[in-house]
């Protein structure tokens, strides 16, 4: 019994993982496929295989610019919202005084509001600033967005931190920056790797704000945003669309690999805590 629904389980797990995995082969077919075609057979057993809709999505979408923004308005964002999480975690976590309870139930609160609600009031803020039409205004919107599940993950982290760590280094003369950067930072690097990956694949595919901001200035746009110039009135580009998107996901996945184990045992250490 128990043999056979580890069975059933396996079979389900892979089920699910090759529906999962299903847009990324299709979105890879078509990106290959010579036909500009939707049709199932088409994709599965196209006429020829090119590189055609790749050389067309990094020339005629401007993909070398595009890819030039995207990776200079992650980098800035990321590490500014990953210093100002990571403090104010570390101020909410440590720290107690009168209002703290009442402004981690607003900060939690406020995730049920829909980011959508706030893409104008955010436009007219950057338009008084006059960089609306700017790569820093593109880096302010990341930046100024509610990334409250960050802090809650830092303030958990640093809550089960013992107090023995501060009181020594206090002893020793530490400055409470110097506790701060050079203690309690560096031991948050689960934490850390977590907060990098989530928050440079949500930069890194943005599309609204990136969009609505440069939409009178192209050299601007963003890799998600360049896509669109795949999309005709009429008519899409699937081919292109898809290389297009083939060449955006690469950075991403790399990335992910890369640091998986970090963000795992990030993961993890939150829901333990």
């Amino acid at each position: 019994m128990g043999k056979n629904m580890k069975t059933c389980r396996n079979i389900f797990c892979i089920a699910l993982g090759l529906v999962w995995v299903s847009p990324f082969v299709l979105m890879i077919l078509i990106a290959f496929n010579s036909n500009n075609s939707t049709s199932f057979e088409i994709i599965l057993n196209p006429a020829t295989w090119t590189l055609e809709n790749f050389s067309k999505a990094w020339n005629q979408a401007d993909f070398s610019r595009g890819f030039f923004n995207s990776t200079l308005v992650t980098t800035v964002s990321v590490f500014l919202i990953l210093m100002i999480t990571s403090m104010a975690g570390y101020a909410l976590g440590r720290f107690e005084f009168r209002t703290r309870k009442l402004f981690i139930a607003m900060m939690t609160g406020s995730m049920i509001v829909p980011a959508v609600f706030f893409s104008i009031p955010l436009y007219q803020l950057l338009k008084i600033l006059h960089v609306d039409q700017s790569l820093l205004g593109l880096i302010l919107v990341e930046v100024c967005g509610a990334h409250v599940m960050f802090v809650l993950l830092f303030m958990k982290h640093y809550q089960n931190l013992p107090d023995a760590l501060e009181e020594s280094a206090l002893m020793d003369g530490a400055s409470p920056w110097q506790i701060y950067w050079k203690i309690m930072f560096p031991m948050a690097r689960p934490v850390i790797g977590t907060v990098v990956i989530t928050q440079t694949v949500w930069t890194w595919n943005a599309f609204l704000m990136p969009l609505i901001l440069t939409l009178n200035n192209p050299e601007l746009r963003t890799l998600s945003v360049a896509m669109y110039a795949f999309q005709g009135e009429n008519i899409v580009d699937w081919g292109g669309m898809m290389a297009a998107g083939c060449i955006a996901v690469i950075p991403m996945l790399l990335l992910f690999v890369s640091f998986k184990n970090c963000f795992i045992s990030g993961v993890e250490g939150a829901v333990k805590e």
